[in-house]
């Protein structure tokens, strides 16, 4: 009779990361940059939100925009992300709101947490568990991940920007960080 070994898929690698990374602290003066897909809407509106919101506080804002990935478009688009990743400080990554789009977003996620970044990967409700188990899978299960509700891209602009104005500064808290006294009170 053969033997065969049974891996057991729930274990944590050995080498895994359970830090969440440095905070994202103080903003002011630093670049905070957001990965967008081509997919959603929703994403868009939010983050513009939060970008008007982050240069109020004092930090300047860089958007990348995921696309294709494989091929020669992919090799082209991991040397953006590269490029995109060492112009900032702090790395806001989404939108995981589907099976593939939250595991282009947690790997994305964990590249920038990889470089040292403060990252936070956004992702909707109904894909909370499946970033978390690509995290810990990815070799990081303390990435930091927000979590907005779903659904948000079947949604008019004007029931998702509420949303945006509720999260932001529960967004700031995962990233480790706290918005100066004045923009917190406005």
């Amino acid at each position: 009779m053969a033997k065969g070994n049974v891996l057991d898929p729930t274990v944590l690698r050995a080498d895994d990361i359970t830090s969440a990374g440095p905070d994202a602290g103080l903003l002011k003066g630093k670049v905070v940059g957001f990965r967008l897909d081509e997919m959603w809407r929703a994403w868009d509106w939010i983050s513009e939100i939060w970008a008007k919101e982050l240069l109020k506080a004092g930090a300047e804002v860089k958007f990348w925009r995921s696309a294709g990935r494989t091929g020669s478009e992919g090799d082209r688009l991991a040397k953006s992300l590269d490029d995109f990743l060492e112009s900032i400080d702090v790395a806001i990554v989404g939108l995981g709101n589907c099976g593939s789009c939250t595991g282009w977003t947690i790997r994305d996620a964990l590249t920038a947490a990889a470089k040292g970044l403060p990252t936070t990967a956004i992702v909707t409700d109904n894909f909370k568990d499946l970033g978390q188990n690509l995290a810990r899978r990815g070799g990081r299960s303390g990435l930091r991940i927000h979590v907005l509700p779903y659904p948000l891209n079947e949604k008019f602009k004007g029931d998702v920007d509420p949303v945006a104005h509720d999260h932001f500064p529960k967004m700031i808290k995962t990233m480790g960080s706290a918005l100066p006294a004045r923009e917190a009170a406005e």
